[in-house]
């Protein structure tokens, strides 16, 4: 295909019908916007909500946050959204690794897929370069998983390049498939978008890979230079000094959701499990000593360094990172207690690019409906490989927990607006049980997450509402949610890049905006307040010693849609609740 020649401060648009690349001028109305709240503006404005997911009708957006490719200190997330084929609603998933800031880098602010190759059989790439935008053919990486796709890829293009990808699961279109984005070290990619099915958006257009090679380019520069660089310097060192809650990754995190009665078991009949300590992230450390692997950071520039790297018993390289939700979902929630069987699990599940939340949830399903037995990792394993191979078991367990309900008639499916519920549970956390039914994502832990089990009942509206704004701001920005950015962080940072002052009232009305925007979108799609529920099961399966439920009234989980009037906590307000 002819290249396209790039200048600065463009987005990309890509048309896979007739495989036509133009670059254009980013629009001045967006200039805050980045990430999620990008996607969201872009699928209102040019996505008709009722299209098919799979469909040419449907849109991908690949939207870095707006500070990547800046020296802010992590917030080089990339967004990636479309019409979820798993929720059939608005969806953005971001993920770490190196893309984000490649193409921010290069002052590509956004990239927008339509359309569909009149031939499903063929793969594309799209070679995102300095100077030259293309699509080139890639029918010979079809069907592999993803670590091999970037070994093949990693000789084809310059040692710096990044990659975005999917495995079979986004091939086969199935509505649990992830997009994964290589990290910063070594190249695997281990770092997913992987919630609502965008990996089966991606593979309907044919586009298995998009290749950045950021070059020589520099570091995004800010118009008030010092300002930023010293509000660089106060952030890392306000963050380095702070408790620092995920210095041993999210995987730390098991005992404490154990004791809150939210680290289920056995399709969530449980709040806690048997293999707690087995499956306590400080195995994992301990093994670092005579394994090797150890904890880094999956993309330029962070701080954080959450990110484990898990080593088998001969200490050879297994998977990048073993997190909390994949050791629940997959490890508890299926009864599985052996951290190396995870290990196993994680890595298929990037192998194959699949969601390790969905996927675990609907394994869980398959177990309790009396298909297989809890606690059989090896047959989980199979399972896993039979999604990459399509067989008909593989798809219904590969398109989600729903799919998985469907086929077996089993009661106990625990999903909001078609998603499955992650790990932290509703019945305990009744705030994050208002966000998992008002977002417009469905069960998404991300969009707002409140861990306080204690909060009085008339505070829970109030502190999702919060919650969902602040992280819809900050998954706009590229922060990283463990970086806990305030509003007032991110619109400091936003001015300094700029040179113009960002208000408290414009930050806040950034993120009620976005909120605005993806319910809108939903209601377009056929969503009403009737959806914003959760299933019966949560209302009626007992956990923990209160018994707990979900018995939150209507009318009180219809409030995190009102705006509230004061606005001012929200500056106090951290990213993740």
């Amino acid at each position: 295909m002819a290249g396209v020649k790039a200048t600065s401060d463009r987005l990309i648009r890509v048309d896979m019908t007739d495989q036509s690349v133009s670059v254009e001028p980013f629009p001045e109305k967006w200039k805050l916007l980045g990430g999620r709240g990008l996607s969201a503006r872009i699928l209102l404005e040019e996505c008709d909500p009722g299209c098919d997911p799979l469909g040419p009708a449907n849109i991908l957006v690949l939207a870095p946050g707006t500070l990547a490719g800046t020296a802010a200190p992590t917030s080089g997330r990339i967004s990636v959204g479309a019409k979820s084929p798993l929720t059939g609603g608005i969806k953005e998933a971001n993920a770490g690794g190196n893309p984000g800031q490649h193409l921010n880098k290069l002052n590509y602010r956004v990239v927008i897929v339509k359309g569909q190759p009149a031939d499903p059989e063929q793969r594309w790439g799209l070679s995102v370069a300095a100077d030259e935008v293309k699509l080139v053919p890639a029918d010979d990486l079809k069907g592999k998983w993803n670590y091999a796709c970037c070994e093949e890829l990693a000789k084809r293009y310059p040692k710096a390049a990044s990659f975005i990808t999917i495995g079979p699961a986004g091939e086969l279109r199935l509505k649990s498939a992830s997009v994964a984005c290589t990290d910063q070290d070594s190249r695997h990619p281990a770092r997913h978008a992987a919630r609502g099915g965008l990996g089966a958006v991606m593979g309907g257009k044919g586009l298995k890979y998009v290749a950045v090679d950021p070059g020589k380019a520099r570091t995004r520069q800010p118009a008030d230079a010092k300002a930023f660089a010293q509000l660089c310097k106060k952030f890392t060192r306000d963050y380095l000094d702070g408790p620092q809650m995920f210095k041993t990754g999210t995987s730390s995190v098991v005992p404490i959701a154990n004791m809150l009665n939210t680290f289920p078991s056995r399709n969530r009949v449980s709040g806690q499990s048997p293999h707690v300590e087995s499956l306590d992230g400080k195995r994992i450390i301990e093994s670092f000593e005579t394994r090797g692997g150890g904890m880094h950071n999956c993309l330029t520039g962070c701080v954080v360094k959450c990110s484990n790297i898990v080593h088998d018993a001969e200490g050879r390289y297994k998977t990048s990172a073993l997190e909390f939700e994949t050791i629940t979902m997959l490890g508890a929630n299926c009864d599985i207690g052996q951290m190396d069987d995870l290990a196993d699990l994680d890595r298929l599940c990037d192998e194959v690019g699949l969601d390790t939340i969905e996927t675990g949830a609907a394994i869980a399903i398959y177990m309790d409906a009396g298909e297989m037995e809890f606690g059989d990792a090896e047959g989980a394993k199979r399972l896993l490989k039979e999604i990459a191979e399509g067989s008909e078991l593989g798809k219904a367990i590969g398109n989600g927990a729903a799919s998985v309900g469907k086929r077996t008639k089993h009661q106990r499916v625990p999903i909001v607006k078609g998603q499955a519920i992650p790990a932290w549970d509703p019945r305990p956390l009744k705030a994050t049980g208002i966000t998992y039914a008002t977002s417009a994502m469905g069960a998404d832990h991300t969009a707002g997450l409140i861990v306080n089990p204690g909060l009085p009942e008339e505070n829970w509206a109030r502190a999702s509402q919060e919650a969902q704004l602040v992280n819809a701001v900050c998954d706009s920005s590229g922060f990283c949610q463990f970086m806990q950015p305030t509003l007032d962080n991110i619109r400091m940072f936003y001015g300094y890049l700029l040179g113009e002052e960002i208000t408290r009232e414009q930050i806040a009305n950034l993120g009620w905006q976005i909120l605005q925007d993806e319910w809108e979108f939903n209601r377009c799609a056929g969503f009403t307040d009737a959806d914003d529920v959760l299933p019966e099961c949560m209302k009626q399966d007992p956990i923990g010693p209160t018994n707990a439920v979900f018995d939150v009234k209507r009318e009180i989980v219809a409030q995190a849609k009102v705006r509230m009037e004061s606005r001012e906590e929200l500056f106090t307000t951290q990213a993740t609740g």
